[in-house]
């Protein structure tokens, strides 16, 4: 537990020093969030037959619908380039004098995910100071509500960025199959567009993505379809479908877990057989 701490310790402390990580974690959400999605707001109302007259989809938000995607990408994006510093420490030899320590393999993979997840979590919720800007409602039970969510998903992202890091020797490379693995992921998980009319072969793909479960928990807590009308609900693609059952909240938590439990497991055994 105290290799494990330490681990994690030192992941967390680099986070809160790099000022400009911190402030660099804003420019996309709010790229995406206010200058996206406000433009596309008027336009994504008119395609769903929404606007003037458009009666239940007259209330259609874009803005309102990305928020919970965004708070998902950053999540994403946080936990995922968290093991960027597992390739950095490879390059600097910085990991060769953690691997040759007494401290077990195992421990220091767990650290290296729980420190990443922490960290995720953390962006994750800064990101609710955008709240009163857009017109979202989210009360108090609902923040509460999504931190075990977001520590989840973090958990399970970096657990897979974990894998691939221990998978590669530069810092380069490990981008590299980040941005072409994340950003098919990310626009296939409905966090930037409601997933309504796609074709058979992209449907699959979206239902055996796990981020597209980590951004509907998401919407379901924040946007609460339970309150909205059964079109509007159509409409944003709220009532997501695997093999024409509705997936539960409790259901896309027992897919999301058992995914991050199959790459932690994977992650893990293969960091013990990295070289020192």
């Amino acid at each position: 537990m105290e290799a494990i701490y330490a681990v994690w310790l030192r992941d967390v402390i680099k986070f809160f020093r790099d000022r400009g990580r911190l402030i660099g974690s804003f420019a996309m959400p709010f790229m995406f969030l206010i200058l996206f999605g406000s433009g596309m707001s008027g336009a994504m109302q008119a395609m769903l037959g929404g606007g003037s007259g458009g009666g239940a989809l007259a209330d259609f938000d874009f803005v309102e619908f990305m928020f919970p995607g965004i708070i998902g990408m950053t999540v994403f994006n946080t936990a995922i380039f968290s093991a960027l510093s597992v390739v950095q420490d490879k390059e600097f030899g910085y990991m060769r004098e953690i691997l040759v320590s007494p401290m077990s393999r195992v421990s220091i993979a767990i650290g290296k995910v729980l420190g990443g997840t922490t960290v995720a979590v953390i962006q994750g919720l800064m990101m609710l100071i955008f709240v009163p800007f857009i017109g979202v409602s989210l009360t108090f039970s609902m923040v509460l509500q999504l931190i075990p969510i977001m520590f989840l998903v973090g958990f399970t992202i970096s657990a897979i960025g974990l894998l691939i890091a221990s998978s590669l020797k530069t810092a380069q490379g490990f981008q590299m199959v980040i941005q072409i693995l994340l950003f098919p992921m990310l626009f296939l998980s409905g966090a930037m567009f409601p997933l309504n009319g796609l074709p058979a072969w992209m449907d699959f793909i979206v239902k055996i993505n796990p981020l597209t479960y980590s951004v509907d928990m998401f919407k379901e807590i924040i946007l609460q379809p339970e309150t909205m009308s059964a079109p509007l609900r159509q409409a944003m693609g709220l009532d997501l479908k695997v093999f024409n059952h509705i997936i539960t909240f409790t259901e896309e938590i027992i897919v999301v877990g058992v995914i991050g439990a199959v790459f932690i497991v994977a992650a893990t055994m293969k960091f013990s057989k990295a070289e020192a």
